[in-house]
């Protein structure tokens, strides 16, 4: 029996605390979070949760805190990661996150070389486990692209296209985080391209895409994530030798971040303004509405009407089978906003990013991953893939996958 500990109790947070309360391999469920409320009201909801509240910003809490814990699970900001590791590790804990995390000092390339080495090394000799960028993508969509690896002999090219269509009538540019969004718009993207991981420009490199079921083009641009980064790094041993891995955004986000973007607005460097110091993106954060969090605010939006209620997430490997070049299309089909609701209480987007996160979980507690060390989403082995598929499909989560000659 295991004890977990979520640590930010958010939507993604508290979507894995409910998927574990009903995990016979869990027995008990730390709800930590620096907001009491929030901390009471999830532990309130399950069977096997314990209020707890912490703040994450120093090692000695957390590690005093995690005593007799077997899983960390990290739902805190990105700026957090490197604090949880280092109390995962001195507290003798699993730990899992949903994106990879900063590493003072060193840009985020080498900060995630150094996780997938150093790091893993000193989970390794503790004897436990990490596994990092469990959401949906990067998460879910890593364990779509490493599947479509077996209809294929060598990869030359993997497209990773999310587009997220959820448009509410009132003014909502984001369904989560702000301050994560605005951040991932405003730093460098990363693609692997001929073999190396290089730098991009945020919105650059656009492309237009059709979607099945989508009748519209949509526009999708380079957007800071994992995938590039972790999945280039494993290319040789879990993608089939891929030369070119590349993630593309599109979505009303990213339509409303882009001039944005473009003005400076999402700098966090200070500006003079009428003599006044101003961090233009402090400003942004402070006029954007947060995301829904709680049922009546998601259902307040949803009985308002929504202009548009879809989206998309594909993968495309292209590379060669038995001599012939072909293309491998796998779509993820999931619920839209709606039936998101409906099913859970989340938005799609929460709904999404937190199952596929809790999904990692169950296999963390139950020990289908269980050796030593720290893997990225993408490292799974087949078998491990197919329970993970397995376990989506029960949530509603499915691919459809396509091989075609080109």
């Amino acid at each position: 029996m295991k004890n977990v500990m979520i640590l930010g109790v958010g939507a993604q947070g508290s979507t894995v605390a409910k998927r574990m309360d009903e995990e016979d391999a869990v027995s008990r469920i730390i709800c930590a979070d620096y907001d009491s409320r929030a901390a009471n009201e999830l532990a309130s909801a399950l069977e096997k949760g314990t209020p707890l509240q912490l703040d994450a910003a120093k090692t000695e809490n957390i590690v005093e805190a995690a005593e007799d814990v077997d899983l960390i699970v990290n739902g805190l900001p990105m700026a957090f990661g490197r604090i949880v590791i280092e109390a995962a590790i001195l507290s003798g804990s699993d730990y899992q996150d949903f994106a990879a995390a900063d590493t003072p000092d060193v840009d985020w390339v080498e900060g995630i070389k150094t996780m997938l080495s150093d790091t893993s090394e000193r989970f390794k000799a503790i004897g436990r486990t990490a596994v990092i960028s469990t959401g949906s993508a990067p998460g879910l969509i890593c364990v779509v692209a490493r599947d479509a690896m077996r209809y294929l002999d060598s990869c030359e090219t993997i497209n990773m296209f999310v587009y997220e269509g959820v448009n509410a009538k009132r003014f909502l540019p984001f369904w989560w985080s702000p301050e994560v969004a605005y951040a991932d718009m405003s730093e460098t993207a990363w693609a692997y391209e001929n073999g190396r991981i290089i730098p991009t420009e945020p919105f650059s490199r656009p492309i237009y895409k059709r979607f099945k079921g989508i009748p519209d083009e949509i526009r999708l641009v380079e957007h800071a994530h994992d995938e590039p980064v972790t999945m280039g790094i494993n290319a040789e041993q879990y993608f089939r030798g891929a030369r070119n891995i590349y993630f593309k955004y599109g979505g009303y986000g990213i339509d409303f971040a882009e001039p944005l973007y473009q003005m400076g607005i999402l700098s966090n460097e200070p500006m003079d303004v009428n003599g006044c110091k101003v961090v233009p993106r402090d400003l942004v954060l402070k006029l954007t509405p947060p995301a829904p969090k709680y049922q009546d605010e998601i259902k307040e939006i949803l009985d308002e009407g929504l202009e548009s209620d879809t989206g998309a997430m594909l993968v495309e490997a292209i590379g060669t089978k038995d001599g012939r070049k072909v293309k491998v299309e796998s779509y993820v089909n999931a619920p839209t906003c709606r039936e998101a609701f409906e099913k859970s209480g989340l938005t799609a987007e929460t709904y999404l990013t937190g199952q596929g996160g809790a999904l990692y979980t169950k296999m963390l507690v139950n020990e289908i991953i269980s050796d030593p060390g720290l893997i990225s989403s993408d490292m799974l082995s087949f078998d491990q893939v197919d329970y993970y598929l397995t376990e989506a499909a029960r949530l509603d989560i499915t691919v459809d996958t396509e091989v075609q000659d080109i």
